[in-house]
């Protein structure tokens, strides 16, 4: 993807292309590489929905959804940001794909100064959330500006420890949606001093599938992400997991062994991540981590026939290997016999059909609609 400025239609199409249902983040990235830019991609969609399968008409956002969007987002005092735009973060540019959108309300820089994740618990202890605070507000002291998601617990401390130094809180719906209810001044708060980032448009009402999706914002955000307190299933070892794929830092305090909200952080600690006491064992790490950087594609590297036409065999033999569970790409491309662009080429077709969902990470696995059948 190439960055540069795009005209008010252009905006508008690259919008459109985002909110459409059926394109994902990973499909978007494709398309706009494949087609060069936005219009034509959405000109392509009742096509390629067609080919993968599509049981009637795909419902393409209009323009006039588009436009109420962006006056609505800008009566709200909130900015949307496309991915191959200059104001875009850089760190969240490099993750593979970034997302194609984000909402922003607020007046603080991402790229202005490093940005550490700090997440954990729901159900924190008094100990660990005071160690939270404390430990947002000291590196936020030292010039870091704390990421976390406006959750109860771990998440709320680290927001507040840090509101006066520079604070981003990443939402799962849209940016006028506050929850929990109790962060209402918080969100008001952050939205003053720091800066609110969703993927989500104005006025949604998160489901289970944003969450992973604002977790992977948070980790994208930040050269590191610092886990304070987490179960064994919780949203913040996805988060520090997804932070490992996208090569940044992954750092944990430890607890009681006692404690179950611990032993997630523990289980990191034994798997390789860095023990964290201190705000200075944080500033070590974040002094030594290496810096992503995108490589930029050209869209005239692109054109239409960049990635192979498919047929119905191709399309039946790799529907057969999906199931519910993500499976990983490349064995698609292994069980398949085919070739990898074929591979892909065939996912977008499925993902735009709804017959597939492609997920950041190289994985795939049945459409919604397709596992229910």
């Amino acid at each position: 993807m190439k960055r540069g400025e795009l005209s008010f239609p252009e905006r508008i199409d690259w919008l459109r292309l985002a909110r459409t249902a059926q394109v994902g983040p990973v499909t978007f990235n494709k398309l706009i590489d494949r087609y060069g830019d936005a219009a034509c991609a959405l000109d392509a969609l009742p096509e390629l929905a067609r080919k993968g399968g599509r049981r009637g008409a795909i419902k393409i956002v209009s323009r006039d959804e588009a436009e109420q969007e962006m006056a609505a987002s800008e009566d709200y005092d909130a900015r949307i940001i496309m991915a191959c735009e200059p104001d875009f973060p850089d760190l969240l540019f490099a993750i593979d794909p970034p997302p194609p959108v984000i909402t922003v309300k607020g007046h603080l820089t991402p790229d202005d100064a490093p940005c550490c994740a700090i997440v954990g618990s729901r159900n924190a202890s008094a100990i660990g959330m005071r160690f939270a605070r404390d430990m947002a507000a000291e590196l936020g002291r030292s010039g870091i500006t704390i990421v976390s998601g406006l959750a109860r617990g771990i998440d709320g401390a680290a927001h507040s420890g840090s509101l006066a130094t520079g604070t981003i809180a990443v939402l799962a719906g849209g940016i006028d949606h506050i929850y929990p209810p109790e962060h209402a001044e918080l969100h008001a708060a952050i939205a003053r001093d720091g800066l609110l980032v969703t993927e989500s448009r104005l006025g949604a009402t998160p489901t289970a599938k944003d969450f992973p999706r604002r977790n992977r914002l948070i980790s994208g955000l930040s050269l590191g992400t610092l886990v304070i307190e987490a179960a064994m299933r919780s949203g913040s070892l996805i988060t520090a997991r997804l932070a490992a794929e996208q090569g940044r830092e992954v750092m944990a305090a430890p607890g009681s062994p006692l404690d179950p909200r611990a032993k997630g952080s523990n289980k990191l600690i034994r798997d390789g991540a860095v023990l964290i006491e201190t705000a200075d064992d944080v500033l070590d790490v974040l002094r030594h981590a290496k810096r992503p950087v995108a490589a930029e594609s050209d869209p005239q590297d692109y054109t239409h026939d960049a990635l192979p036409e498919t047929g119905p065999a191709a399309r039946e033999r790799v529907l057969d290997l999906l199931s519910p569970s993500p499976v990983a790409i490349d064995d698609l491309v292994r069980h398949s016999g085919l070739a990898t662009g074929e591979v892909h080429a065939v996912l977008i077709e499925l993902e735009i059909a709804g017959r597939a969902v492609i997920l950041p990470g190289g994985t795939v696995q049945l459409g919604y609609e397709e596992a229910g059948d």
